[in-house]
């Protein structure tokens, strides 16, 4: 994987963070909404 996809954390200073880290994958989330329907979805 490139490094750009991985977790990574930049100090901006002041205790602020630029935080990265990898999306998700299309199949994992596609299943993750299969499996837990949204509360309210029915209505």
């Amino acid at each position: 994987m490139a490094d750009d996809k991985l977790y990574k954390s930049i100090s901006m200073g002041s205790g602020t963070f630029l935080i990265t880290k990898p999306k998700r994958k299309a199949a994992k989330r596609r299943q993750s909404a299969l499996k837990h329907p949204r509360r309210g979805a029915r209505k």
